[in-house]
């Protein structure tokens, strides 16, 4: 079901945590079906610095922020923007098809975090290329209750 890969960066998640005083925050993600997803970054120079993150959902949901958080370390803000949702599946080895929205939310809360760092200094936020929706529906379990 999963690679191992997944299962690594869900047992072992990287960068989790806050980081105080962030350049930039974006929380993405759809309490109904329980998948939220918060990514803090640290700019310094255009670059990136430090990220960290916090997810409450799925496995593919942690595992999926773990791996975001390890791609855009070290890049430009126009390199991270640049990160797709397949390019987080296809580091992680292949998600399942029901649990690509996880990628999605990953590259969705990149791009959340630095158009907030630009809007903060006083840039214009980029537009997204292809909008992605988070809807839920397939593949989204409501959290035990």
């Amino acid at each position: 079901m999963y690679s191992e890969k997944v299962m690594d960066h869900f047992a072992n998640p990287r960068n989790v945590g806050e980081i105080e005083n962030p350049d930039g925050v974006g929380e993405v993600g759809n309490p109904v079906c329980g998948d939220i997803m918060r990514m803090y970054l640290k700019i310094e120079d255009n670059r990136i610095v430090d990220v960290k993150f916090k997810t409450f959902g799925c496995g593919a949901a942690i595992a999926s922020s773990s791996m975001a958080t390890e791609l855009v370390k070290g890049k430009t803000l126009e390199e991270a923007w640049e990160i797709s949702n397949k390019a987080v599946a296809e580091a992680l080895e292949g998600l399942p098809p029901i649990k690509m929205h996880c990628s999605v939310l990953a590259e969705e809360a990149i791009h959340t975090a630095i158009n907030d760092y630009r809007v903060k200094q006083g840039l214009p936020p980029w537009e997204e290329k292809s909008p992605h929706h988070h809807e839920g529906g397939e593949g989204c379990e409501l959290p035990d209750e």
